[in-house]
Order: structure tokens, then C-alpha cells, then sequence
């Protein structure tokens, strides 16, 4: 064959190839016509086979990161709380002195139910300020229930519900095992999607991020357990379970700029939540002890100490000031347990009762020493004893005697005078209670009880007092004088 004629062959050749592929493809354009206008007609697309296979899956999950087991266990457990807030027909607020009416507020969040007879773990801020509460269970039963005590320290609370039959509900695991790294669960109700899992891996213990703590509450007790597992609006007061479906924490918070969920969340540990629910259900209270110190993490700035806790303040006649522990000592464990941040020193604290006894393993000039101490109640650093108030002041039914050292440390202030004994007359009638702490009138600090008698008896008109509670509530009152 010439070389004439092997050319004229294979472009013959492509042209019948060609001529192929343009029938094949004119006969699949007009085939799928028809499904093609369709689609544009609709906002949904299928994702479905038109033959759904049956048969039974024959994979296996690895153990490591099976989720069904934990899924199973906290999803029947975890329940939908509703808060219905009514406006108060006293309420002095922007809406009623412009001639508006009071709305009811609902907010809602989510429970765990941590026994069979229907108590219920949940956050703080979830039942707060709450008129009614409605627990929607798993099985969408709606029932009324009863808030039975609370622990703003901690942002939790215990509230119970009365249903029939044993409910199901989630046992306690153990937070101090949980490992970095560790695979996690986060149960549910995210924008009101009723339980709703997410799964994450633990990020951090013993996280601090200011949400308690700090100005708003001086005895907020933060040491989370931190995950990348997806929390949202609605999942506060949720469960963490581990993979064997046990609680080890409950969702309480997000990091997040947008209000949405921008990669980790936040849980209080299920051996904290467990002490607060037992004192709850036993006192209606929290029984906290407390070391009676002011304290920052020992990262070499102020100390040579690279961990462990700084004392940064003694209370005089607290906890550590009777057991010996001084001012720039360093706490490096308690209990032969190692503490290496103040968050895991407040949160093994938070564990023990006043009255409880400790061993603290502390550093003084690079030396190590250990001295026992009894953990004292919050009122007996704030308790003013009648033998040391040496003078007192009276006007207008009230008696005000000078601030204690003890009590100055405590409220973080240097002077001011306190309110002893409340009678009719100006202070009772602007609403101030017995033993609040006044540290302003009007603009003018108050340093002692000498200089507030002097400016008051130079007062002729009305005029504010500003100060806190012994608690660290802040207050402001008119006196009308």
C-alpha cells in the first residue's frame, strides 16, 4: 500500500469514528431531555438509587470509633427544656415606662436525666429566672417540672419531673480518665432540633475561659472539658459521653464571635456535676469548701516556678493562713495529686465539702513542703465576729460599723463600712438588705466608718450609695433622705 493510500484509509477511519460518537451522543441528549426540564423545575435534587439494596450491612465500625453504642445510651436520656419567663407586674423596665406591655420570654436548652425517677442535670442559665419549665422527652411526652436547686458558681442546675415508669437516663462516667485526644459525643437540641449528636475529639482539660469567673462572680469555678465536637444554641445543659455512652461532662458553652459554633466548645466535668447535683438534692444548695486565697498560674512571671499555682493572697484567719501557707507560695498538689493550673486546683476544691481536710504540697524558695488544712465555708470568711466591732454608727433605723481585714480581702476592697442591723426608715425603704458593704456615696469613696458618719451628716438632699453584698453582688441604691 503507498503512502497515498494509507493516509485516505485512516482518515477515513476517524471520519466514521467521529460519526459514531455524534449518533451516540445526539441519542443520550434526547433520552435525557425530559429529566433535565424537570430538574430545573424543582429546588431539590435525589440522592437516591431507584433500586434500595436491602440486604444486611456486612462492614464492621472499629471499635475506637463506633458512636452507635454511645448514641443509643444518651440520646433517650438527653430532653428539651422550654423556660417561660412572665413580666413581673412590679417590673420598673424601659417597656413599661413607655406605655408598652410585658412579653413573655421562652428560652430553651437541654437536660439530662441522671436517674430514673426523672432528676434532671442542666445549666444555670438554661432555668434561669424561669416562671415555668417543660421538659419534652425522647418520646415527645411534654411534662411540667420542678427546679430544686441551682449553683451559679458552676452554671448548673438540678430540676426533677414526675412521669410514669422508669425513664431512661445516662450514668455517670469518670472526667479525671477522659484523655486528650479522646473521642467524644456532644447530645443535644441545637436550634430546637430535637437530640441531635455531633461527635469531636477532646481538645484541652481544665480550660479557663472567663464565662464564670472573674468580675461577675469571684467564686466561679471554671475547668472544662474542651472539644472540637459541635455545640450550639440549644445544646447548653446537653451531654458528653464518652464512647461507652457514659456522662463525662455537660455542655455549657462555645468560643465563638458569630454566636454560632467556630470550632470548640466547652463542658463542666461529670466529677464536678456530680458533687453539685448530690449537694443540691441532699442541702438544696452547693456545700463549697475553700482554701481562703487569692491566686494566678505559677508560669515564671513573679515566681522562678514554671507550673503549678502562685498564691497571690492569704484571708487572715482562713483555711491557708491557719495551715501556714504564706503569700508567694507555691501549690504543686493536693492530695499527692500533681496541680499544675489554678482551674484544676479550683475544680478539685470545688469537690470537698467545709469541713473537709486536705493535704497541700507546696513550694517556699524552691523548697517542697506539705501542710494539712481544713477547708472553711464561704460565710465563715465574711462572719464578722461581735467582739471585734468597737464602734458602730445609726441613722435613719440602720447601724453601719467599719470593714474587718478579714472582710476586706475577701470583697477585693479597701474601705467602706457595713450595714450590722436594718430598722424602719430610708435605708429599709430603698431596698438595702443586712450586711451589705457601701464603698461609695455619691461620688466619694469611703474609707472608714469615721468619714462616712462625716459625710452623711453633711447630706440635705437625696443622694446613691454603690457597694456589694458579701457574696460579690454589686448594688446601687437613691437614698431618700
Amino acid at each position: 500500500m503507498s503512502k497515498k493510500q494509507f493516509f485516505l484509509a485512516l482518515l477515513a477511519s476517524s471520519c466514521l469514528g467521529g460519526l459514531v460518537v455524534l449518533i451516540g451522543m445526539n441519542v443520550m441528549t434526547d433520552g435525557q431531555m425530559g429529566i433535565n426540564n424537570n430538574a430545573g423545575l424543582s429546588s431539590t435534587v435525589t440522592t437516591s438509587f431507584n433500586k434500595i439494596d436491602e440486604s444486611p450491612k456486612d462492614y464492621i465500625v472499629p471499635e475506637g470509633i463506633n458512636f452507635i453504642k454511645a448514641s443509643r445510651a444518651a440520646v433517650p436520656a438527653v430532653v428539651h427544656i422550654t423556660n417561660t419567663s412572665k413580666p413581673s407586674s412590679g417590673s420598673r423596665s424601659w417597656s413599661k415606662l413607655l406605655g408598652r406591655r410585658g412579653r413573655v420570654r421562652q428560652s430553651t436548652g437541654s437536660g439530662v436525666i441522671i436517674s430514673p425517677d426523672g432528676y434532671i442535670a442542666t445549666n444555670y442559665h438554661v432555668v434561669e429566672d424561669a416562671d415555668e419549665l417543660e421538659v419534652r422527652l425522647d418520646d415527645n411526652r411534654r411534662i411540667e417540672a420542678e427546679l430544686i436547686g441551682v449553683d451559679e458558681d458552676t452554671d448548673l442546675a438540678l430540676i426533677k419531673i414526675k412521669a410514669a415508669g422508669d425513664l431512661d437516663f445516662v450514668e455517670f462516667g469518670d472526667s479525671d480518665q477522659v484523655e486528650i485526644g479522646e473521642w467524644v459525643l456532644a447530645v443535644g437540641n441545637p436550634f430546637d432540633l430535637n437530640n441531635t449528636v455531633t461527635a469531636g475529639i477532646v481538645s484541652a482539660k481544665a480550660r479557663n475561659i472567663n464565662l464564670i469567673s472573674g468580675q461577675r462572680n469571684q467564686y466561679g469555678i471554671e475547668s472544662f472539658i474542651q472539644t472540637d465536637a459541635v455545640v450550639n444554641r440549644g445544646n447548653s445543659g446537653g451531654a458528653l459521653v464518652n464512647l461507652d455512652g457514659g456522662l463525662i461532662g455537660i455542655n455549657t458553652a462555645i468560643a465563638t464571635n458569630t454566636g454560632t459554633f467556630s470550632g470548640y466548645s466547652f463542658a463542666v466535668p461529670s466529677i464536678l456535676v456530680k458533687k453539685v447535683m448530690d449537694d443540691l438534692l441532699e442541702f438544696g444548695e452547693v456545700k463549697r469548701g475553700l482554701l481562703g486565697v487569692q491566686i494566678m498560674d505559677a508560669d515564671g512571671r513573679g515566681t522562678t516556678e514554671l507550673s503549678g499555682v502562685l498564691i497571690r493572697g492569704v484571708s487572715p484567719g482562713g483555711a491557708a493562713d491557719k495551715a501556714g501557707i504564706k503569700d508567694n507560695d507555691v501549690i504543686v498538689g493536693i492530695d499527692e495529686r500533681p496541680i499544675r493550673t489554678t482551674s484544676e486546683l479550683q475544680e478539685f476544691v470545688a469537690r470537698k465539702r467545709p469541713g473537709d481536710e486536705i493535704l497541700v504540697q507546696f513550694k517556699r524558695d524552691g523548697l517542697k513542703k506539705e501542710a494539712n488544712l481544713t477547708l472553711k465555708e464561704k460565710i465563715e470568711l465574711i462572719t464578722r465576729d461581735p467582739e471585734e466591732i468597737k464602734f458602730t454608727y445609726k441613722v435613719e433605723g440602720a447601724t453601719f460599723a467599719g470593714l474587718s481585714d478579714r472582710l476586706k480581702y475577701a470583697l477585693r476592697v479597701e474601705g467602706g463600712v457595713q450595714l450590722l442591723e436594718l430598722g424602719d426608715g430610708a435605708w429599709k425603704k430603698a431596698g438595702l438588705k443586712e450586711n451589705f458593704v457601701i464603698t461609695k456615696v455619691g461620688d466619694r469613696d469611703i474609707t472608714d466608718l469615721e468619714q462616712f458618719q462625716s459625710l452623711l451628716d453633711s447630706k440635705k438632699r437625696d443622694f446613691y450609695v454603690m457597694g456589694k453584698y458579701p457574696e460579690g453582688e454589686k448594688e446601687y441604691f437613691k437614698i431618700d433622705w
